[in-house]
């Protein structure tokens, strides 16, 4: 049998050594790492020419491609395996934190408690609910760890319960392509019926007679959801009647029913524009009706209460958005009457409504705020928060009917914990506090601090730190620093048990609110997208040069990590400073931006065009070109790197961080590690048993900490 290459090289990858060496770093066998063979293809746009030598990657079908990505493989683990023990030790570490028999604060919902449970050493969640009273005997809906044993990857999602509490319709993934199998299943008689609803969001909808659901579909080749069926209980799948289909590319679309229960609802959404249309949930075989029709950059969402519809929106230039409030009857744009105004200083994110109250969601300065009102205005009053580094929200808020407002709370250094709120009285109780086992952590070790970090531009960006109580800030101290910066997405200062292996040894971790989230409103979000994407990526580098340069940490000991965008920023990072960090993490990262930016075939693209631009367009392709990652590999040093994909990845294809590691190989002029880490089992989650996934963090902590100690 002739060997490829690629399978030749990972045959023999375990057995070529170099001598060993003096000191502790260079003791262990060195062995070649993979060099990807070059096959130039031209990629010509508005008569700019790029030549990329790795296009031919873009195959998983490929054996070539599969052969490489295994060789890659071998590499990192012959090349790791030093730290084999440290991982099993780290991994130990971490699980032996998290309660194993685990259960979820019970919600009430239509006559039913439901709770979420983990068993002793089970990988997934069961689902069980209770009728009335919380002592009731279990009902067990779905044992995930039943479900799971004949697959590497398994994802249940989207249970929904008939509205007489006789059926629940529910989706699974086995593949990681976030392609779900919605099936119904009787919760009397405990059969799940024949019937599979194939490639779909995983989420669907009862209306109100209980035999009528709706889901969302996609698309086959670019996964975008686009379109709405209704099935009817007992007739076939391929009956199922097309409800909607959103035909605009750069949409995506989904369908939910109003906590009223009066009304189903299918939204339509963009980056930057919004759609919805109602249809009366008593009425399923109706026609639905535009709520208001979309509008170039108007982003709206709804609420239905007593009457009426209130909608977030930010209409009318309202950049951190307003509350607006119209009747069922007369719902479009022009009837919407203000009712809680636009500030400019607060960024309203949502609001939970109920019979008697409603919170408002908000953020001031970077800090989550909750704001409890009586409709009556009889009322008015925010919960209590003192700290600067904490994370605040709504929870599970179901019964329409209710006095309770449950929300969370958890501190950077101290865990999470689950509160009821009794808006009458203004007493809570806490429902549940995050157990941290293991016997050593006590909450008083750990410090946390905001700081602020002054941007090229002058523009103070906000900081989030949480370090163990006996680190000294000398410039000794090793430094993780984490950010997104995409999509409006905010990292808020959130707690973690896992995060304690780094604390416990003396890491500092940080999380870099740069421009591109909403940390500070929305105009935090648009000074970090489109042709302002840069400043996510000088804002990422000029905290780090601020931390070096407040002794927090040095560029000998300054380690820097993200993921999917996040692992763009990486990749932009290390090519405009790489002498600032030892060692980086790029987790999936979305590193050929132009070529998948130019090739609408792959899911995600179309929909993401107000996030990054239109390549198509000269002006977007050029910006983008400056920056994308892959574009700018440059013969120069680069950091030690750790970067992990998933083949099946749908979000960032595993094409794109191979090709990248295969250019640095080719370019970079450092003997620093470059790894290539691909789970050929799962995408863009990783793993997803709750203790596997911990083996990859544990691949993650160990890079960083092994690097640490060849410094020392």
């Amino acid at each position: 049998m002739k060997l490829s290459l690629y399978t030749y090289l990972g045959c023999l990858i375990c057995l070529i050594f170099a001598a060993a060496c003096k000191n502790k770093t260079e003791d262990r066998m060195r062995i070649t790492p993979p060099i990807a063979k070059k096959h130039p293809k031209k990629l010509e746009k508005h008569g700019d020419i790029r030549i990329d030598d790795y296009y031919w990657m873009n195959d998983r079908e490929d054996q070539e491609v599969l052969d490489y990505l295994n060789a890659e493989n071998a590499y990192y683990s012959e090349m790791s395996k030093h730290t084999k023990d440290f991982q099993e030790e780290l991994f130990q570490e971490m699980k032996s934190r998290v309660k194993e028999d685990d259960n979820s604060v019970p919600y009430k919902y239509n006559g039913y408690w439901y709770i979420t449970r983990y068993e002793k050493g089970g990988e997934y969640p069961m689902y069980f609910r209770k009728k009335e009273d919380r002592e009731a005997p279990d009902e067990l809906l779905f044992n995930c760890n039943e479900m799971a044993k004949e697959h590497e990857f398994f994802n249940l999602r989207g249970i929904s319960v008939s509205p007489d509490n006789t059926l629940a319709s529910f989706a699974t993934d086995t593949v990681s392509r976030r392609q779900y199998t919605i099936q119904i299943k009787d919760l009397e008689s405990g059969q799940i019926f024949d019937d599979k609803i194939e490639n779909t969001t995983g989420s669907s909808v009862w209306a109100n007679d209980g035999r009528t659901l709706f889901y969302t579909k996609k698309d086959p080749v670019t996964l975008r959801a686009d379109k709405i069926y209704r099935h009817v209980l007992g007739t076939s799948v391929s009956e199922d009647v097309l409800v909607y289909h959103e035909k605009d590319s750069t949409y995506n679309t989904f369908v939910y029913k109003t906590k009223s229960k009066k009304y189903l609802v299918i939204g339509s959404v963009s980056t930057l524009t919004s759609e919805y249309q109602i249809l009366d949930a008593n009425d399923p075989a109706g026609e639905f009706a535009i709520f208001s029709p979309r509008e170039r950059g108007v982003e709206y969402g709804i609420s239905h209460y007593n009457g009426n519809f209130f909608i977030l929106t930010n209409k009318d230039g309202a950049t951190n958005f307003k509350l607006m409030k119209t009747t069922d009857a007369k719902t479009s744009s022009e009837y919407w009457q203000e009712f809680i105004p636009h500030r400019e200083e607060v960024l309203l994110e949502d609001v939970e409504i109920f019979k008697d109250y409603y919170v408002l969601s908000e953020r001031e300065n970077g800090l989550n705020k909750l704001k409890v009102n009586r409709w009556d205005s009889s009322a008015s009053y925010y919960l209590p928060f003192d700290s600067e580094t904490y994370v605040a929200g709504a929870s599970i808020n179901v019964e329409f009917n209710s006095k309770m407002f449950r929300y969370y709370y958890n501190e950077m250094g101290a865990p999470y914990a689950i509160i009821d709120f009794d808006m009458e009285t203004q007493s809570k109780t806490v429902l549940k506090e995050q157990e941290v086992l293991g016997g050593k952590f006590d909450k008083a070790n750990y410090r946390t601090k905001r700081v602020w970090a002054t941007a090229r531009d002058g523009v103070q960006i906000p900081i989030s730190m949480v370090y163990h109580k006996y680190v000294e800030f000398d410039g000794n101290s090793p430094l993780l620093q984490y950010a997104y910066g995409s999509y409006g997405s905010t990292i808020d200062p959130y707690f973690s048990s896992i995060r304690l292996s780094l604390l416990d040894r003396g890491v500092v971790y940080a999380i870099a609110h740069v421009r591109g989230g909403e940390y500070l409103g929305r105009g935090w979000y648009d000074n970090g997208k489109l042709l302002h994407k840069k400043n996510t990526f000088t804002d990422f580098v000029d905290c780090s040069k601020y931390l070096i340069a407040e002794n927090y940490t040095s560029p000998e000991h300054l380690y820097a990590s993200g993921g999917s965008a996040g692992g763009l920023l990486m990749g932009a990072v290390i090519n405009m400073a790489p002498e600032l960090y030892n060692g980086v993490i790029a987790a999936v990262p979305f590193v050929d931006v132009v070529t998948t930016m130019l090739d609408d075939s792959i899911p995600l693209t179309t929909g993401e065009y107000d996030e990054w631009g239109n390549p198509n367009e000269k002006e977007y392709y050029d910006y983008m070109k400056s920056y994308s990652p892959y574009d700018n590999v440059e013969a120069k040093k680069y950091p030690n790197l750790y970067v992990s994909t998933g083949l099946h990845d749908s979000q960032v294809q595993y094409w794109e961080p191979a090709k990248w590691v295969a250019k640095l190989r080719e370019l970079k002029t450092d003997d620093n590690l470059l790894f290539l880490d691909t789970n050929m089992d799962a995408g863009h989650g990783g793993a997803s048993g709750r203790f596997e996934s911990l083996r990859e963090t544990a691949k993650e902590y160990a890079f960083i900490l092994d690097l640490e100690e060849k410094i020392e």
